[in-house]
């Protein structure tokens, strides 16, 4: 039996509920067919609303995603980024557990944090540093290393970065963290990370 037909059953279903409910009850015409109406409306809504379940749960990630654009939006293991104002995708993340905002940038070879993200997820620099080109020239750049970096519900372990007064409060998801990914794609103003 198909969709369709189920459906059609159900809904003969109530209505004979309904019919064989106000029949019993010897209401006047009139009033038996506004209860009627009413009974159908109320089941025409359950109906709706059992049919569209998993709609009416995308339409509360679409909510709290226009809200909070930076939280993402997360389907099983997958998180999808939309587009900010400014053209780049940022998302919030954790490194160690302490929250940061990061701009994911296919463009950077390695996961960059601030000098502050760094110093309060209890990361200490190397004390060799490395010459880094940048957009912006040269850095001398700290080496570190993330415990834990987890973006979503995407999260792995031991990442290498730098750190450098130079970023100012940037943090960036760079490659070496996107390459440990299933996969990643831009889907028109929306950035696709798969585990």
């Amino acid at each position: 039996m198909n969709d369709d037909a189920a459906n059609l059953i159900w809904l003969l279903g109530a209505l004979v509920i309904v019919a064989s409910a106000l029949a019993a009850r010897r209401i006047p015409f009139a009033r038996a067919w506004k209860m009627a109406l009413l009974w159908l409306a109320i089941f025409g809504a359950l109906f709706l609303l059992f049919a569209f379940r998993d709609d009416f749960g995308s339409v509360g990630q679409r909510l709290r995603l226009a809200i909070d654009p930076e939280a993402g939006m997360v389907a099983g293991e997958t998180l999808r980024i939309p587009m900010s104002d400014d053209g780049h995708f940022w998302v919030r993340g954790t490194v160690n557990g302490m929250e940061g905002r990061f701009l994911v940038d296919s463009g950077a070879t390695t996961v960059v944090l601030s000098n502050e993200l760094a110093r309060d997820a209890g990361i200490e620099p190397s004390g060799f540093p490395i010459a880094i080109r940048t957009a912006n020239g040269m850095v001398s750049a700290d080496r570190i290393r993330i415990a834990q970096l987890s973006v979503g519900p995407i999260a792995r372990d031991d990442i290498a970065a730098v750190t450098a007064p130079e970023f100012g409060e940037v943090n960036v998801i760079g490659m070496n963290f996107l390459s440990t990914l299933s996969g990643w794609a831009v889907e028109g103003r929306t950035l696709v990370l798969k585990p």
